[in-house]
């Protein structure tokens, strides 16, 4: 009794997040066993949960009835050219509110930060306008051009460059180093973590985004993955459940993918982000 103790006292929080986790991963489950079942088995009551028969074939014909390799690689391209603009942007923009002096700087940020108290919605009406008007609807640029910027990462950049020792980059002064040098040899080494994670949750949310492609794009030739799988629900006559959700798991399986690769990596990254 007493080792069980002893045992429970050192694994007490894997006891309570075993649940979660298998809470968590349960609607993945269903995902992927759904679509390995014929059709008709979906709604029968007799048929239970796992598959008589795993139907592989659900993959390739859900490739057949869309097609997904050409939405994946265009979200690659969105997701990525969207993650590289930020991070550029970001860099700069918490570099000059955190270590620079120019009148009018706590205003500026005040008004940069509004960006993060406004819902993303409400600013897509002004933004298919502005897309329209400068000849950009149904291009790459139209889902790129509206998130180049990012309060929320500029904030996070901003504390981490905030708690760098300001000797650091004295030091770096007294070398020679510019602006430019200084950012790149002393301040970036030291915020890897928060670049990480910020990187995470930009890729996670353009990657999943549904609503402003769907509002710029009418071709599929430049649709994404998430639209494609909207598009394939209202395929038919209706929605084919197991190509939906072998649709699904294809859409979330290179997330998963990088999840798995560098979950050390991930969670360390979370870990050492904090703000002051």
């Amino acid at each position: 009794m007493n080792e069980l103790s002893r045992k429970f006292r050192r694994n007490w929080l894997h006891f309570i997040l075993a649940p979660l986790a298998c809470l968590w991963a349960a609607p993945m489950a269903w995902i992927i066993v759904t679509s390995l079942k014929e059709r008709n088995e979906i709604f029968d009551p007799n048929a239970g949960f796992w598959p008589q028969r795993l139907v592989f074939e659900n993959y390739p014909q859900t490739l057949e009835v869309a097609p997904f390799a050409m939405y994946m690689v265009n979200s690659i391209i969105v997701t990525s050219s969207i993650l590289l603009c930020q991070l550029v942007t970001i860099t700069l923009a918490a570099y000059a509110f955190a270590r620079l002096e120019f009148p009018g700087k706590n205003l500026l940020f005040t008004l940069f930060m509004l960006q993060v108290m406004f819902p993303i919605y409400a600013t897509f009406l002004t933004n298919f306008v502005t897309m329209h008007d400068i000849g950009l609807i149904n291009t790459m640029s139209a889902m790129i051009v509206p998130f180049v910027a990012s309060g929320y990462g500029t904030f996070m950049l901003r504390q981490s460059f905030r708690q760098v020792p300001s000797e650091l980059s004295d030091a770096a002064r007294l070398d020679g180093c510019g602006h430019l040098s200084i950012l790149w040899h002393v301040y970036l080494p030291l915020v890897k973590p928060t670049l990480i994670a910020f990187s995470i949750i930009s890729v996670v949310t353009h990657w999943n985004d549904y609503m402003w492609p769907l509002l710029v794009t009418n071709s599929d030739t430049i649709r994404t993955l998430p639209i494609g799988l909207g598009l394939l629900a209202k395929a038919g006559s209706g929605a084919d459940w197991t190509r939906l959700m072998a649709g699904t798991f294809i859409v979330v399986a290179p997330l998963m993918l990088a999840f798995v690769i560098f979950q050390r990596r991930f969670i360390d990254s979370f870990m050492h982000t904090g703000v002051k």
